[in-house]
């Protein structure tokens, strides 16, 4: 069935109800009190459903707005913490780059008090002990605070307090850091 005919064939259901009740309206009503009761009745039934539907609807009205206040809230919550998760991320990649550049300092120096180490074992198999130690413990200091720095980490290493602690060794190592502060 195409459009045109489809409405027309609706227009002939809709047209006597509409008629009906246009022509309802214009005619006298009946005196009869029965159905001027249940006319009445009907009407404020109708106006019964009218005003539920309409609190109904308030209602729905209300319930969109508080959903509409929430989710605006929520939005701005998630992108708060999106921006705060950012931040987060970006501290820990510098951190992480941090480490990694501490940590090849700290295998310089582990190679570098391994070295230490090997030659202290063979000086002290050799007649003069502390020898080779003595010119291996301040070797690179150019500075003051190259000295501090390289003083505080030997005496870390041979403080007799620790467990591979020696005391002739931490004689010589301030010994050497005496002599080497009055230098610079």
């Amino acid at each position: 069935m195409n459009h045109a005919a489809v409405k027309q064939e609706e227009s002939k259901v809709i047209y006597p109800q509409w008629r009906f009740s246009e022509k309802a309206e214009s005619e006298p009503r009946s005196e009869n009190p029965d159905e001027k009761a249940e006319i009445e009745r009907l009407r404020q039934k109708m106006k019964e459903e009218k005003r539920e539907l309409e609190k109904e609807r308030r209602e729905l009205e209300r319930l969109r707005q508080e959903f509409s206040i929430e989710k605006r809230a929520e939005d701005r919550r998630i992108e708060t913490e999106k921006r705060l998760f950012e931040m987060k991320w970006k501290i820990l990649e510098e951190e992480v780059k941090k480490l990694a550049v501490e940590k090849q300092q700290f295998e310089k120096q582990r190679s570098f008090y391994r070295y230490v180490s090997a030659h202290e074992k063979a000086d002290r198999s050799s007649a003069e002990p502390h020898t080779a130690a003595r010119a291996m413990f301040f070797v690179g200091v150019a500075s003051e605070q190259a000295l501090k720095k390289r003083y505080k980490d030997l005496i870390k290493i041979y403080h007799p307090d620790n467990l591979g602690g020696d005391t002739k060794m931490l004689q010589e190592i301030n010994r050497q850091y005496d002599r080497l502060k009055q230098k610079y």
